[in-house]
């Protein structure tokens, strides 16, 4: 089973393939160009970033960090109808635990009624939900799943700006 390159989903069927990426749907296929662009920044450019953002405020409550990716899933049914998503949020670890608290109860009201996916899927989703609030990223250095979302936001501001990563000869 392979995984988007874009937002690392599981792809179970089908799938977008662009070159030698693969991708879960045609919206993570369009990120394939921003994919290439974010690995010619420099890295001195995302490390800065990436220590500016694990160690300020918190996007969600303004409070201290330090902030990471914190992931929280919902799931829900409605009898031969069930959607399922996982959802990144940079955030501290208390805005995280309460997305994934949040969703986990959202799950465990709506997520069973549907047949087969939502008696399937609701206890993995409420599972995945549960991990999250027991053991999130570590808290001492940024996450590889921070890294890469800063390396994206950096890779879209240069490319809304127009400008060439490409190296100068000097």
């Amino acid at each position: 089973m392979s995984r988007c390159d874009y937002c690392e989903s599981r792809i179970l069927f089908g799938g977008k393939r662009k070159g030698d990426q693969r991708f879960c749907n045609a919206r993570c296929s369009a990120q394939g160009a921003t994919i290439a662009l974010s690995r010619q920044i420099p890295d001195h450019l995302i490390s800065e970033a990436l220590l500016r953002t694990h160690q300020g405020l918190c996007r969600k409550c303004g409070g201290s960090g330090p902030v990471d990716v914190h992931v929280h899933h919902q799931i829900w049914s409605a009898i031969l109808l069930t959607s399922w998503k996982s959802t990144p949020q940079i955030s501290c670890r208390d805005c995280g635990r309460k997305s994934q608290l949040g969703d986990a109860a959202l799950s465990l009201i709506f997520g069973w009624w549907g047949f087969p996916w939502g008696l399937v899927l609701t206890p993995v989703q409420v599972g995945r939900n549960v991990f999250g609030m027991l053991r999130g990223p570590d808290s001492t250095k940024p996450s590889k799943q921070l890294e890469k979302m800063i390396r994206m936001h950096v890779a879209l501001q240069t490319k809304s700006k127009g400008q060439d990563m490409t190296p100068q000869a000097q």
